[in-house]
């Protein structure tokens, strides 16, 4: 139905900067809840951000140096992540959520990619 994939994670330094891509085969329409997660080895998968309709929400430890965003003619989803901390070091993932007409959510992940801060 909905495929994800990840890209655009890396090793940088501490302050530097990243911007991670999510591509999407299949439609991610406006209606839908697109986010970010990320993973550390050994933990939960923790939320990073959301765009639900333009309303964002971002993980207070990322507010002010993470942007999420979306190019819709792209079917593209975005994190542009700044000012980058060790403790940003994870795997992460996009995520979109798609309501049904019945009312249930169908829920989609990518596979995630590696982003790697250290000096």
């Amino acid at each position: 139905q909905l495929q994800l994939a990840e890209s655009g994670g890396g090793l940088v330094q501490p302050g530097g900067s990243l911007m991670l891509s999510c591509a999407a085969r299949g439609s991610v329409f406006s209606s839908n809840t697109v986010a970010w997660y990320r993973q550390r080895p050994g933990e939960q998968r923790d939320f990073v951000a959301s765009d639900s309709e333009g309303n964002k929400n971002y993980a207070d430890s990322v507010k002010g140096r993470f942007t999420i965003g979306r190019d819709s003619a792209k079917n593209m989803i975005y994190l542009q992540m700044n000012s980058l901390k060790p403790e940003d070091t994870a795997v992460y993932y996009c995520n979109v959520k798609k309501k049904r007409i019945g009312g249930s959510v169908a829920d989609y992940w990518g596979q995630g990619t590696q982003v790697t801060v250290s000096s």
